[in-house]
């Protein structure tokens, strides 16, 4: 279900810039920014960087591309 959010010419414009830049559609980056920031919300002990590699672990369970993790 699609829901009309308002957000500032400025967000969309910064949002379009790196929608380009990272192959996602407009929609696509928002939500993406706003997964991540969620999830930073609610864990404000781990890094972005950290936070992108439980997502890329969680995605390659979900894909079956299973392997052991390596710290560091």
């Amino acid at each position: 279900m699609n829901t009309v959010v308002r957000v500032s010419k400025n967000i969309v414009e910064k949002a379009r810039i790196r929608s380009k830049v990272e192959n996602r559609s407009l929609a696509g980056q928002i939500e993406y920014w706003v997964k991540i920031g969620k999830i930073a919300e609610e864990n404000p002990d781990l890094s972005f960087a950290q936070i992108k590699e439980i997502l890329i672990g969680l995605e390659q369970l979900e894909n079956e591309a299973k392997s052991e993790y390596q710290f560091g």
